[in-house]
């Protein structure tokens, strides 16, 4: 297990981290992702940590908070240091009937925190994300709460999940001229099956140095391989909750070429999936999820995958996105001036 530095922050993570969605769930799509007990989430904290992972995520609207009360059990059922794990979770999905029960404001974030920090059983969190972009609420006044709450120490660090590119250099801006707590990450879907980041938050990132978080990196298991040529399995989480969405077209020639890689590699087509993901510069850690331990042995072993060039090549040839504007321009007239200049780095 490799680690690597959460955005432009000193604090370690591991390459891979240890996806709760499938923690505590029952009836409607929770219950479709995962109903894992307390026990069985014993069992999976335990070989993620044992296995080099350090860092677990979960959201407050997961099961509606049920994920984050057993992820805290399990820190304490397996006597696990809190200094040695590093913990995320999210807020922004309802949590009651009311319009204010919801949301990035500074009401909603503040009670949420506090309420995720009683169901984890800890006094703080390490990276507290807001799980989706608010359209109501100025993005001033959700940095602030972020703030407010780092400032008294019961979070650490900050991310985002699931916004756009302007909206997060916007986010940034905010906090850089307000001096508010820096973003440090975003959490976003990203998979050989869905490159969209590619065209304008990839380079987003990469300019301002904030970390990724891949969810979903199996396209919701689409990139597993037995969803693959029109045929439907009769279990996995994709047979009953078809999310996210994938251009089978494009899903089923991309895993052709994984089967090959795969078969050559000596590995599973889910391992290609997860190894292509780490092999990208931007990527900080992927997160991995798991309803038995025998998924999250295979999705550790991915770790040890190494793709060659001729793979990333093949794999690049069968899934790049198709040219688009401003896209081509930019890469036109950029040759203008690159040509002369040394590269930056």
């Amino acid at each position: 297990m490799r680690y690597r530095t959460l955005g432009p922050s000193g604090l370690l993570v591991s390459e891979l981290c240890l996806g709760t969605m499938t923690f505590g769930g029952s009836d409607g799509m929770w219950g479709q992702i995962g109903q894992l007990r307390q026990s069985e989430a014993d069992t999976l904290v335990g070989a993620a940590l044992e296995a080099g992972i350090n860092f677990i995520d979960t959201a407050n609207i997961y099961a509606g908070g049920e994920s984050e009360r057993i992820l805290g059990q399990s820190i304490r059922n397996l006597g696990i240091d809190r200094d040695d794990v590093v913990i995320a979770t999210k807020v922004l999905g309802p949590m009651g009937e009311g319009p204010n029960a919801r949301g990035a404001s500074r009401a909603h974030i503040l009670a949420q925190a506090k309420a995720s920090l009683s169901r984890l059983q800890m006094d703080h969190i390490d990276l507290y994300q807001i799980h989706g972009f608010d359209p109501v609420t100025p993005i001033a006044e959700t940095l602030e709460a972020l703030d407010t709450l780092v400032r008294h120490g019961h979070v650490r660090y900050i991310g985002l999940s699931n916004w756009a590119a302007w909206q997060i250099v916007k986010a940034v801006g905010i906090a850089e001229a307000r001096k508010l707590a820096p973003i440090l990450s975003l959490q976003a879907y990203y998979t050989l099956a869905g490159r969209d980041l590619e065209r304008e938050i990839v380079p987003m990132l990469q300019s301002e140095g904030i970390g990724l978080m891949v969810w979903s990196p199996l396209a919701g298991g689409f990139l597993s391989g037995k969803y693959s040529g029109g045929t439907t399995a009769n279990d996995g989480r994709r047979a009953n909750f078809d999310f996210p969405p994938v251009d089978l077209e494009r899903g089923d020639a991309a895993i052709e070429v994984m089967r090959g890689i795969a078969s050559a590699r000596g590995c599973s087509v889910a391992q290609v999936a997860l190894a292509w993901l780490l092999h990208q510069p931007v990527v900080t850690s992927v997160i991995v999820g798991a309803k038995r331990i025998e998924q999250l042995q295979e999705n550790i072993a991915a770790t040890e995958v190494r793709l060659s060039a001729e793979d990333l090549d093949a794999l690049d040839a069968v899934t790049k996105l198709p040219a688009e504007y401003p896209g081509w321009m930019l890469e036109r007239q950029g040759q203008y001036r690159a040509q002369f200049a040394p590269q930056r780095s």
